[in-house]
């Protein structure tokens, strides 16, 4: 896939008490509302993967929004792998 300018590639992993089905239509609406293409590659009771694209403000802002996410879920840490972009392979745990 190719990126535009600006646009970076991430891998993001959410880990908590994540057990809603709602979560997941969550994330994706609001990565929607942010013009973020999403991904998801895992889903469970304590854990989700996704890779997110678009520029990296917007990424942190899904980041933020998730972090606080809807009131029936507990996210206890979002680690996040830049898959493509100016500084591929660096893991943040923010």
């Amino acid at each position: 896939m190719q990126l535009q300018q600006g646009e970076f590639r991430e891998r993001m992993t959410i880990l908590g008490n994540v057990n809603s089905a709602s979560f997941v239509p969550w994330i994706r609406r609001h990565a929607n509302k942010l013009g973020l293409s999403q991904t998801f590659f895992y889903s469970d009771t304590d854990r989700i993967e996704l890779e997110v694209t678009g520029p990296m403000e917007l990424i942190d802002m899904l980041e933020m929004a998730c972090s606080l996410g809807p009131i029936d879920v507990w996210v206890e840490e979002i680690q996040r792998r830049i898959m493509d972009g100016p500084e591929s392979s660096h893991l943040r745990n923010l």
